[in-house]
């Protein structure tokens, strides 16, 4: 828990609050920000979650699993359902293949697809 401490206290520190404020804003004490903190105690699921909120990070980023504050680290990936195959063999037809743009809209499509899933 020293890495959740750190991460804690540099996310406190780089908007510039004290852990008064942040004991506040997240319905803690002061006291118990600190041994967040120091490593000396363990916040609660759900005051993980309300650092996460307030900081608009992800609990992979505060449980350093990431240095990416959004914390996209796994990609879920379904199987192609058939509907979806059919969509993606639409786009192709759709698109001329001499256009020099033509991968790139295509590639675009597909993603905006993939992520409306």
């Amino acid at each position: 828990m020293k890495e959740v401490g750190k991460r804690l206290k540099a996310l406190r520190e780089s908007i510039g609050i004290s852990q008064v404020k942040m004991a506040e804003a997240i319905g803690s004490t002061q006291s118990s920000v600190n041994r967040y903190e120091n490593g000396q105690s363990s916040p609660s699921v759900e005051l993980l979650r309300r650092y996460a909120d307030y900081f608009d990070v992800s609990l992979d980023y505060i449980f350093a699993r990431t240095d990416k504050p959004q914390g996209k680290i796994y990609e879920f990936r379904p199987k192609a359902s058939p509907a979806r195959e059919e969509m993606r063999r639409f786009i192709e037809m759709c698109f001329d293949p001499q256009s020099p743009m033509n991968e790139k809209l295509k590639e675009t499509l597909l993603r905006m697809m993939e992520d409306g899933e």
